[in-house]
């Protein structure tokens, strides 16, 4: 219990303007972007890892929970304080701390939004790949505790791949430092992968060390419209076939054209059932050439146009309608579920037409979203949640839709992590083995169960 003698002890770290208890503050930090809430007792934003350390120190010693928070994208409850006490929002430290040109890496502070990473590295000549849709918002250690993928996990792969080790502060307040600045490092377990995607349940992350590689000398956009969706499953096939590996390789079916067109009036084909946007990067003789196959195999496979790029401009034009789609799919009905599954890239076209076809069988609104290139896929759950009816039904087409991506190799999550929203179905997947490992694991580093209580562990049974 957070009482006002354990209070006062936080308050000596951070001072009074870094510790909010009022209803309205705490309020604010009660909620991400999932649909369920829960109250902290407290938020304080810490500046250094230090004052991280002591009121780990203070929490583990008096037995206090604390929930590390972001910017409060999650799309799984991830970051709320299921259990009460402290959320921990790291927004305040916000830092790039270092980027190192000569060996390309860069030193980052946990609250630094993706977005400025990308275009502090940018401007000179370096580029840090992993792009997730929340990306002009979430944090980068938000990123690594989930493993954020994003839209060009096809050709460059996700956080984990950029990870090149940890600053952390374990639940006792001691500071360990995971991994090193070096390409190749094989000291003991790989501790830095054991953090990543651990959804804040093993130690707070204080800086962030990742890799970065040279910027791509050129871009090309393709957009091609489709009156069937197998052809624009069959077209991503073909592209595969012939050995092209695209930036990104984005699918929209055709609820999310009609909600972003209605949104942002961009000029979408309303009667269309599928558009795929592709990225092309690269030195300029490749890109001119695979950018030229890639729109030739559009147009065999069945695209009634294909719209290529000229210019850095028209390429942002033409993700336009990509960016938008969020904000897009939550006008049209009060909630807006989002999921995250990702199948062998094979299954892909089978596991749209699957969950289209579970959505209208239990009458719940559907819409599907996928980075095409990789199997990651987003359907959408567009329902009322003040229906409890209909919410039921919600229940029924996701549980069809995990049996269906468990049966041909896939898995719950792709990058969104597990929270409390997908807990239940990680029995299904991993076993009670694995759960079990994984148990013992979260307790050789957090024995008093003070860090993000009520986590997918607790709730995976």
């Amino acid at each position: 219990m957070l009482t006002k003698e354990i209070l006062k002890l936080l308050t000596d770290v951070v001072g009074e303007e870094r510790c909010k208890t009022s209803d309205e503050d705490l309020i604010t930090y009660s909620y991400d972007a999932y649909l369920q809430e829960f109250m902290p007792d407290a938020v304080l934003f810490p500046k250094t890892t230090d004052e991280v350390s002591r009121i780990m120190t203070i929490a583990s010693t008096h037995g206090i929970s604390v929930t590390p928070r972001g910017s409060g994208t999650c799309m799984t409850a991830g970051s709320l304080a299921k259990k009460g006490g402290i959320v921990l929002c790291f927004s305040m430290m916000n830092r790039i701390l270092e980027i190192n040109t000569a060996n390309r890496y860069a030193v980052l502070e946990p609250g630094v939004v993706v977005a400025d990473v990308q275009k502090a590295v940018d401007g000179l000549g370096l580029f840090y790949p992993p792009d997730p849709g929340s990306v002009a918002v979430a944090t980068i250690a938000g990123t690594v505790m989930t493993n954020a993928g994003g839209m060009r996990g096809i050709k460059y792969g996700v956080t984990r791949d950029y990870l090149l080790g940890l600053e952390v502060v374990l639940p006792s307040g001691e500071v360990m430092n995971t991994g090193t600045v070096t390409r190749k490092d094989v000291a003991g377990y790989d501790l830095t992968r054991l953090m990543c995607g651990s959804e804040g349940t093993l130690a707070l992350v204080t800086k962030v060390f990742v890799r970065l590689l040279p910027k791509p000398k050129t871009k090309r956009t393709l957009e091609a419209i489709y009156d069937h969706i197998e052809d624009a499953g069959t077209t991503v096939a073909k592209i595969f076939e012939a050995g092209i590996i695209p930036a990104t390789l984005e699918l929209m079916e055709k609820t999310v054209i009609k909600a972003v067109e209605d949104f942002a009036h961009m000029g979408l084909p309303l009667d269309a059932e599928a558009i795929l946007l592709i990225d092309v990067d690269g030195d300029q003789e490749n890109v001119e050439r695979q950018s030229a196959q890639v729109a030739e195999f559009c147009k065999k496979y069945g695209a009634r146009e294909v719209h290529l790029s000229g210019s850095e401009k028209e390429n942002e034009q033409l993700w336009a309608a990509r960016r938008s789609v969020a904000g897009a799919m939550g006008r049209v009905r009060p909630t807006c579920i989002v999921e995250d599954s990702t199948v062998p890239v094979s299954f892909l076209t089978e596991a749209i037409k699957k969950i289209l076809e579970v959505g209208k069988r239990h009458n719940v609104l559907t819409a599907v979203l996928a980075h095409a290139g990789d199997g990651n896929f987003h359907p959408f759950f567009l329902c009322d949640q003040r229906d409890e009816e209909e919410m039921k039904r919600v229940e029924m087409a996701k549980h069809e839709l995990v049996d269906f991506v468990l049966s041909v190799g896939g898995t719950v999550s792709g990058e969104h992590g597990i929270g409390i929203y997908k807990a239940k179905y990680l029995p299904k997947q991993l076993g009670s083995v694995s759960l079990n490992l994984m148990r013992s694991v979260k307790n050789s580093f957090d024995p008093k169960g003070i860090l993000n209580p009520g986590s997918f562990l607790e709730h995976a049974i």
